[in-house]
């Protein structure tokens, strides 16, 4: 079945960190970010240079310098995120349907259905959305532990 890969979960739990950051404009470090996600050094730089290449986030140099989000939280969506590291697969596969038999083209039809409602979840969802279910999730830590 289809798996979030760690490409995409890295990339994302750093945007999660950025986002965090977004209202102070204040850039983060490759190793603020890596330390606090616990993300391999050289692996995050590849990915946040891929995603700068997307639009997604911008690099500020200088002694403060580092990375911040290219847009507001809300209007970065997971498909988006998703997209720009693995490539749009969802979109490609759609045009390249391997009908050869009556039973192939019933299977194809019902799996691009089923990428077609991933597709729509992952659109759904925000960097913002993450953040505010991430800060819910705490809240419930935290009177557990009261």
């Amino acid at each position: 079945m289809v798996e979030l890969s760690c490409k995409s979960e890295y990339a994302i739990l750093a945007l999660l960190e950025l986002a965090d950051c977004y209202d102070e404009g204040e850039p983060l470090q490759i190793r603020q970010i890596a330390a606090q996600q616990n993300i391999p050094d050289r692996y995050l730089e590849q990915l946040l240079a891929t995603m700068r290449r997307c639009g997604l986030i911008r690099s500020q140099r200088g002694a403060k310098g580092g990375y911040i989000l290219a847009r507001e939280p809300w209007k970065i969506t997971l498909l988006e995120i998703i997209n720009c590291l693995e490539g749009s697969e969802f979109d490609r596969a759609e045009k390249d349907s391997p009908a050869q038999t009556v039973e192939s083209a019933v299977i194809w039809e019902v799996w691009q259905e089923a990428r077609s409602i991933a597709n729509s979840v992952l659109q759904k969802y925000t960097l913002q959305d993450l953040c505010e279910k991430r800060n819910g999730r705490r809240q419930l830590d935290i009177m557990y532990y009261i």
